[in-house]
């Protein structure tokens, strides 16, 4: 794909899609990293998946209010479910996500089961469709991750371990319907697991690396012709791992 009025028409919106996730899930990953909880956002935003792809299975319209409340209220009965967890078993909690992510998946396989498109969708589930994402989409995404964003930095850590799932819940449900689970688990971790060491501007960096491994993937996506999702995460751990090197040096 050559890069001219159409393939810009393609690569604004989805830049603009990743920097949004960027923007809320980057804060967000620094916060499961500090808690030892990497595969919460794997749990959870497969959970939000489960939600879409019942609703789907019992024939709701595939943008309607109805299916965007079966994956939030999936994805936040998830986040009361983890909460429990932590504070009744924490020493096992990483496990228990792992074991949540599992059984959602596997769920999920088995509700598309007799689905002719099944593998489809469960494709965009994982990997996403930045590349063709809807501008219309956005404007409302924006404003749902400006809320985030606004309880996250004016309370921090006083919205408490349930608030945080329930934000989390909230942030993930919308970001996986955008761009995949896999952009989702790398944005919120990549960045944040890259600066881990930086002794200062450390969310600067991250917000950088965020944003470059977005442009990049999608500017090379673009150009050969490669699947967006998986170039976009590619980019991201080697602009992770480069920023991790530099960062280590000082």
């Amino acid at each position: 794909m050559s890069f001219d009025t159409a393939s810009l028409g393609l690569l604004v919106p989805a830049m603009a899609a990743g920097l949004l996730v960027t923007a809320t899930h980057v804060p967000l990953g620094m916060q499961v990293i500090g808690r030892g909880i990497v595969f919460v956002d794997l749990a959870i935003a497969q959970i939000a998946g489960l939600g879409v792809i019942l609703a789907d299975v019992l024939g709701w319209e595939p943008q309607g209010i109805a299916m965007q409340v079966a994956a939030l209220s999936a994805a936040l009965a998830a986040a009361l479910l983890l909460t429990w967890t932590e504070r009744r078993w924490p020493e096992v909690q990483e496990a228990i996500i792992g074991v949540t992510f599992v059984l959602a998946s596997s769920a999920a396989v088995l509700l598309l089961a007799g689905n002719p498109h099944g593998g489809e969708h469960l494709k965009d589930l994982l990997v996403g469709q930045i590349l063709w994402v809807d501008p219309a989409r956005l404007l409302p995404v924006a404003l749902v991750y400006g809320i985030v964003l606004a309880v996250w930095f004016g309370l921090g850590e006083r919205i408490g371990r349930a608030g945080f799932y329930a934000l989390f819940a909230c942030a993930v449900t919308v970001s996986v319907q955008l761009v995949g689970l896999y952009l989702v688990f790398s944005t919120l971790v990549i960045p944040a697991l890259a600066t881990f060491y930086a002794r200062r501007r450390r969310l600067a960096w991250a917000y950088a690396i965020g944003a470059l491994g977005y442009a990049a993937g999608l500017s090379v996506s673009a150009a050969a012709d490669l699947p967006s999702g998986p170039m976009v995460v590619c980019a991201m751990g080697l602009a992770g791992a480069l920023a991790a090197l530099a960062l280590r040096r000082q």
